[in-house]
């Protein structure tokens, strides 16, 4: 799909997931600038949406399949918000550990986008 935006939320989710990460080592829950945090990553999936079904509008395919393909894109999407909402509710260290597995499974699936893709840039 688009390698250096890919590049990009797989980088800022393993930052957020180091940030939210050091914070459970301090013993502290989430706090406004990881939601900020969480925003910005958020907005950056949501832009990796929209251009993949562009792209899958235009009749490009991915080699695994459109199918797929836009499901990962969707599961990309409510992987953070999801572990954000999670946080909410566990107010203590393990709302930060939460949104650190949160982020890091993004990264995964980041992974796995662009192995569903073709791995070819745009």
């Amino acid at each position: 799909m688009l390698d250096a935006l890919t590049l990009a939320i797989g980088v800022a989710s393993l930052a957020l997931a180091g940030w939210c990460g050091f914070a459970a080592y301090r013993d502290q829950p989430t706090k406004d600038w990881h939601f900020i945090g969480m925003a910005v990553v958020t907005v950056l999936v949501l832009v990796q949406l929209v251009i993949g079904l562009v792209r899958l509008a235009r009749g490009e395919r991915p080699d695994e399949g459109g199918v797929i393909f836009t499901a990962y894109l969707l599961g990309a999407l409510a992987a953070i918000p999801a572990a954000g909402m999670l946080s909410l509710s566990e107010r203590t260290k393990w709302g930060s550990v939460t949104v650190a597995a949160g982020a890091v499974v993004l990264a995964v699936l980041e992974v796995r986008l662009h192995d569903i893709w073709g791995g070819t840039g745009a």
